[in-house]
């Protein structure tokens, strides 16, 4: 058995933390198709462009079954959310829903606070840069340089 000991990074607190990691970043449009896909760093182990989009397509199921296994009431005027985050011992899966139904996978360390701060951050980038880009069409994949360098500023600082 081989164990990883993770490297330990000591703050202005004299606290050690673990270091904060964002391994990749997936979104998906309103009918399930991949629309963006970006690593940022090596924890994950590589997919093939196929399997990225049976990710894709597969998530968008699942998360559309879970919006009616909610154990809770339906509250007037509140959406039901479906799945949101999913932990395991080696990632966390992140998902925020716009209105419009686009959905934002972040993939993460297990234990990476403010994770829904980083992910309304990638949000706002790509509201800012892709969907004020005029010739970007909706619902098809994303290629915007501006978003690009922008995301990979705001993720890498992180890592």
């Amino acid at each position: 058995m081989c164990v990883s000991i993770p490297h330990y990074v000591r703050t202005t607190s004299s606290v050690l933390t673990l270091p904060r990691v964002v391994f990749a970043l997936i979104v998906i449009n309103k009918a399930g198709g991949l629309i963006y896909q970006r690593d940022f760093h090596e924890g994950l182990n590589k997919l093939s462009i196929n399997d990225y989009l049976v990710l894709a397509g597969t998530f968008h199921g699942v998360h559309a079954i879970t919006k009616g296994l909610s154990p809770l009431p339906k509250i007037p005027g509140q959406p039901s959310s479906g799945i949101e985050v999913l932990e395991s011992e080696n990632f966390r899966l992140q998902c925020f829903q716009t209105l419009t139904g686009t959905k934002f996978l972040l993939f993460t360390e297990p234990h990476q606070p403010n994770v829904d701060v980083i992910i309304r951050r990638v949000y706002e980038l790509y509201a800012d840069y892709v969907m004020k880009n005029p010739f970007y069409q909706i619902e098809m994949p994303i290629r915007c340089e501006a978003f690009d360098r922008n995301l990979i500023a705001y993720v890498k600082p992180r890592q």
